[in-house]
């Protein structure tokens, strides 16, 4: 394995690009670019670039998906600011 590599990891089915490798004792932790977590090299696989295409498109979709929700609370709280400034007027 290689920085570059496109690699899958076993248990939970992760895909991701190496980014890092880096050895501790007799343990090789590999990072990983989707995830940006370390995982123990003797528990990754090879993968394929559509897989990590597939990997890549999920971490976008849900980033954005992430941004809208943060837009919409920010314009909710900015909506409900500007309620509470008008003055209840009526006949009476």
């Amino acid at each position: 394995m290689i920085v570059g590599d496109i690699v899958k990891y076993r248990n939970t089915g992760t895909v991701g690009k190496i980014e890092d490798i880096m050895e501790e004792g007799k343990v090789t932790w590999v990072l990983l670019d989707t995830s940006n977590l370390y995982y123990d090299a003797s528990t990754l696989d090879p993968a394929s670039p559509d897989e990590y295409r597939d990997a890549a498109d999920r971490e976008r979709d849900q980033r954005e998906q992430l941004e809208d929700i943060e837009r919409l609370r920010q314009e909710m709280a900015e909506m409900a600011e500007k309620v509470s400034k008008i003055t209840p007027s009526g006949a009476g």
